[in-house]
C-alpha cells in the first residue's frame, strides 16, 4: 500500500433497461453504458486501480476494461461502441489478485449455452481450494482474481439453468460477496448470507439498477427501492424482478467499517445513513473521552461528520482545520517508505488561522500503521497548535480483514502491538482515545434500531465465518 488508509475491494453498478411496449429503448436519453459510467463515477471512492463495463445487446456481450480511474478508462468513443440495454460495471481496488488488466472486471466467460459477465465486491476465503479443484477438471485461468473462480463455477453449471447454476455456485463459495451477473438477456444480483458487503436495488423510469451504494442510484436520477437481503438472489429480466433465497437465513453481519470509512457520506446502507452514523460516532466519542480544547477539526473526508458530532455533543467549536489536496490520489507512486510517509504533507495541510495558538482536537476514522496520524500532528504543530488531542471514531484495528478490505498483517497494525499510551507517544499527540466497540454499535443503531448485526472482525478478531488460521491473505 502507498498510503495509510485501508481500502475496500471495489464497487459494482449494473443497469437493465426495459423495452417499452415490447419495442427497442428510445434513442433519446442516456444509453445503458453511459448510465453505468456515471454510476461507477459515483463509486470511484471504492476503487481506482481499474474500471470496466460489459454490455449486452440481447445476443452478444461486449466489454471494455482499462487500468486507472473511470475517467481514464473510458472515452466517448468507448461508451458509444458499447451498445445494448443491459450493462454491468465495476471499479476495483486490488485485494485478491494483483493490480493488472487481467484482473480487471467485469469478467466474461462464454460457453455453448451462452455468455456471462460477472462483477464482484468482496473476497472469497476458499479461493485457493476452489481454483485447484477447477484446474483439476481442466479449467484454465487468465487471472489471479477470485472473481474468475466465480465465473468458472457458474459457467460449469450453466447447463442446469441459470437459477440452479447461481445457487450451486453461491453455496460453494465462502467469504463476502456482492455479485452482479449479466447474461445476454438478464441481470442478476446476489449477496452473501451474512450481508458483509453492501448491495442495493434501484429503479429508473425505464429499468432497474443494482449498485454497491445508494449514492450511485442517485447519480443516474434513479430511485432507491431496497437493499438486497443477505442470502438473496434477484433476477431481473423483461418479465420483471424475481427474488428468492439461496440458503438458510443467517444473521446479518454488515461490515461496520463501511459506516466508519468506506461508504460515501450521502449513502444509506441497510437503513443506516452514513453521515448520521458518523455524526453519532463523534457524539459518542465526546461522551467517552472529552478533553478541554478550543477547536474540533476532522481529517477529510470521513472524519468530518464525526468532528461535527463531537463538536455538537461537547460544545467545542468546529473548524475546517485541515485541507485535503483532492488531486492527489492513492495511485501516486512513492518509491520508498520515507517517501510514502512524506506524501501526507502533500495530501493534507493545516489551516493556520483555525489552529494557531489553540488546543486542537483532531477526529479521524482509524489508525492503521500510525503514519498519517504522526504526520498530521507534525503539520498541526507547525501551523501553531499548542496542543493536539487525537480522537478516533472507531475502536483500535487489531486484526486483518479477510472479506474484501486491504489490511496489513497483525505485525503491521500499530494497535495490535502497542497500547493506547504507546501509540499516543508514537504519533506525538498530547492525548489519544478510541471509540469503544459498544459506542460504535450504539452510533449505528441510533440510525436504525432494527439493525441486527455487524462484522467487527478487524476490531475483535471474531468473524462471521471461520477464517484461515494464519495471518496471511490471498493477494
Amino acid at each position: 500500500m502507498t498510503d495509510e488508509k485501508r481500502h475496500d475491494e471495489c464497487g459494482v453498478f449494473a443497469l437493465f433497461q426495459t423495452k417499452p411496449d415490447g419495442q427497442p429503448c428510445p434513442a433519446d436519453g442516456l444509453s445503458a453504458a453511459q448510465s453505468v459510467y456515471y454510476g461507477l463515477y459515483a463509486l470511484q471512492h471504492r476503487g481506482q486501480d481499474s474500471a470496466g463495463i460489459a454490455v449486452s445487446d440481447g445476443e452478444t456481450i461486449h466489454v471494455h476494461k482499462a487500468m486507472g480511474a473511470v475517467a481514464d478508462a473510458f472515452t466517448p468513443d468507448h461508451l458509444a461502441s458499447l451498445r445494448g440495454r443491459i450493462a454491468l460495471g465495476h471499479v476495483r481496488y486490488a485485494t485478491a489478485g494483483s493490480c493488472t488488466i487481467e484482473n480487471a472486471q467485469p469478467m466474461v466467460q462464454g460457453s455453448k449455452l451462452g455468455t456471462i459477465a460477472v462483477a464482484h465486491n468482496g473476497q472469497l476465503i476458499n479461493y485457493a481450494p476452489l481454483r485447484e479443484m477447477l484446474e483439476e477438471t481442466g479449467c484454465t485461468f487468465q487471472s489471479t482474481s477470485d472473481t474468475e473462480v466465480i465465473v468458472k463455477l457458474i459457467a460449469k453449471s450453466y447447463k442446469k439453468g441459470l437459477e440452479r447454476a447461481l445457487t450451486d455456485t453461491i453455496q460453494m463459495i465462502k467469504g463476502s460477496f456482492a455479485l452482479a451477473v449479466m447474461t445476454e438477456t438478464s441481470l442478476i444480483g446476489a449477496r452473501d448470507p451474512n450481508g458483509i458487503r453492501p448491495l442495493c436495488l434501484g429503479q429508473t423510469e425505464n429499468g432497474w439498477i443494482l449498485a454497491s451504494e445508494s449514492c450511485a442510484i442517485d447519480a443516474v436520477n434513479g430511485t432507491f427501492v431496497r437493499d438486497i437481503h443477505p442470502g438473496e438472489i434477484v433476477i431481473i429480466s423483461d418479465d420483471g424482478v424475481l427474488s428468492f433465497e439461496f440458503g438458510e437465513r443467517t444473521s446479518k453481519r454488515t461490515c461496520v467499517f463501511e459506516y466508519v470509512y468506506f461508504a460515501r457520506p450521502d449513502s444509506v446502507l441497510d437503513g443506516i445513513s452514513v453521515t448520521q452514523a458518523r455524526m453519532n460516532m463523534g457524539m459518542q466519542l465526546a461522551k467517552e473521552s472529552a478533553v478541554p480544547a478550543d477547536v474540533v477539526i476532522g481529517v477529510p473526508d470521513s472524519g468530518l461528520s464525526a468532528a461535527l458530532g463531537y463538536s455538537t455533543a461537547s460544545g467545542v467549536p468546529y473548524a475546517m482545520g485541515i485541507v485535503k489536496n483532492k488531486y492527489i490520489g492513492r495511485t501516486f507512486i512513492a518509491p520508498t517508505q520515507q517517501a510514502r510517509e512524506d506524501m501526507v504533507f502533500v495530501k493534507l495541510n493545516a489551516v493556520p488561522c483555525d489552529v494557531r495558538g489553540k488546543r486542537v482536537i483532531v477526529i479521524d476514522d482509524s489508525i492503521v500503521r500510525g503514519t498519517t496520524s504522526r504526520r498530521l500532528v507534525q503539520i498541526l504543530r507547525r501551523a501553531g497548535a499548542t496542543e493536539v488531542h487525537f480522537r478516533i471514531s472507531s475502536p483500535p484495528v487489531k486484526f486483518p480483514c479477510y472479506f474484501g478490505i486491504n489490511t496489513p498483517t497483525r505485525g503491521e497494525l500499530i494497535s495490535a502491538n502497542h497500547d493506547v499510551a504507546e501509540i499516543c507517544a508514537e504519533i506525538g499527540a498530547d492525548s489519544l482515545a478510541f471509540l469503544s466497540g459498544a459506542g460504535l454499535l450504539e452510533a449505528c443503531r441510533q440510525c436504525n434500531p432494527a439493525a441486527d448485526g455487524f462484522c467487527q472482525g478487524c476490531f475483535t478478531g471474531e468473524y462471521p465465518i471461520s477464517v484461515p488460521n494464519n495471518d496471511t491473505k490471498t493477494k
